[in-house]
């Protein structure tokens, strides 16, 4: 018989929950998180972590997993924000200009990590696709309407692009100020020319 007067575990909100332990994964990486930094910022007890996420590695797994879908679609959703396809790359690169203040748990997975973890590899390789391939994409509509060099094969463009976002992060982590970061998104359409 159930008795009503018993304790029940306190619901929580699974997603914004992992949406916190991103916010520390950003700041902290892997190993510079704690358990109980995480506890603290998602709001659950230990064994509420474990019991729904598996353990810290899994947490980490599923964190950049969302992080960089997030990211992917944002980015996706700049680059056809405006009509002509030249504009939407540009906007994409204004947007990591304008948020590369905030750490990027994608890029500093990378850097933690490198290739050296298969599961983080496949999300890394995942979002990679989703992304290049968008702008690459928009980089033949650029090349089609003259904006961008024929010279230039529409996945390089992906390539430079992508490997200049990780650029931007990585200065302002650095302490880069925000006309730094200008010049590198500049520098980056500009190769484009």
């Amino acid at each position: 018989m159930y008795n009503s007067s018993m304790a029940r575990p306190k619901a929580f909100d699974k997603d914004r929950a992992l949406d916190a332990a991103i916010g520390v994964f950003r700041q902290h990486g892997f190993e510079g998180t704690s358990t109980e930094m995480l506890t603290q910022a998602m709001g659950i007890g230990r064994q509420s972590l474990y019991d729904t996420y598996g353990d810290k590695w899994q947490l980490y797994c599923l964190a950049v997993d969302r992080y960089t879908s997030i990211e992917a679609s944002a980015h996706i959703n700049a680059l056809r924000s405006a009509g002509k396809a030249y504009d939407g790359i540009a906007a994409m690169i204004e947007r990591v200009v304008a948020e590369a203040d905030h750490a990027c748990l994608g890029v500093h997975s990378i850097c933690e990590f490198g290739n050296t973890q298969p599961e983080l590899s496949a999300i890394h390789g995942r979002a990679y696709r989703m992304l290049a391939s968008a702008i690459a994409s928009r980089a033949a509509e650029a090349q089609a309407a003259g904006d961008v060099s024929a010279a230039l094969t529409p996945d390089t463009v992906a390539t430079h692009v992508m490997a200049s976002f990780s650029a931007i992060r990585l200065a302002a982590r650095g302490g880069a100020d925000p006309a730094q970061l200008e010049v590198i998104g500049s520098m980056t359409l500009r190769a484009l020319r």
